[in-house]
């Protein structure tokens, strides 16, 4: 009989974790609801500050409209498996909200996303700021799922609740 691990870890042990993933990675699937609920699930490059992720988007686009009637979002972001008991990765639950030029974060958060766009995007609709929106996931909750922390004892999966 395996014995499963329930141990929960520390909260600035889970702290760090997560904010390793999501500096080490750029990728994520974003979940909205269209205006008849049904689900739409879509990936998007982030820009992560702390625990909240950044994404550029058209301002037309099916998930920015989604945002704008709706602005519960789910996340999965997930680093690539190596085998099969190495499964990493979180899935954040909380709200987005959608930026334009002129809002008064979007300066703020466009400086953030702004020098790490590259080059082959600087001629798209990046080029020009005014073309583009940014969505700015605030979650409310993070499951963080680790299958290595099973070796010292850890439930694979942890919950982290922020303010």
């Amino acid at each position: 009989m395996t014995i499963k691990p329930t141990r929960t870890l520390e909260r600035d042990r889970l702290t760090e974790r997560v904010l390793n993933l999501f500096a080490s990675l750029n990728m994520c699937v974003l979940a909205t609801s269209d205006p008849d609920g049904a689900p739409h699930a879509t990936p998007v490059r982030y820009f992560s500050r702390e625990f909240t992720l950044i994404f550029t988007s058209l301002g037309s686009s099916p998930k920015i409209r989604n945002l704008r009637a709706d602005p519960r979002v789910s996340a999965g972001v997930f680093a690539p498996l190596a085998g099969p008991e190495s499964s990493r990765g979180a899935q954040l639950f909380g709200t987005a909200r959608v930026l334009a030029p002129g809002d008064a974060a979007f300066d703020e958060h466009w400086a953030i996303v702004s020098p790490r766009i590259d080059e082959a995007e600087r001629a798209g609709f990046l080029a020009d700021p005014s073309r583009c929106v940014l969505g700015v996931i605030s979650p409310a909750r993070i499951v963080y799922t680790d299958h290595w922390l099973k070796r010292d004892g850890y439930a694979p999966r942890q919950t982290l609740t922020l303010p």
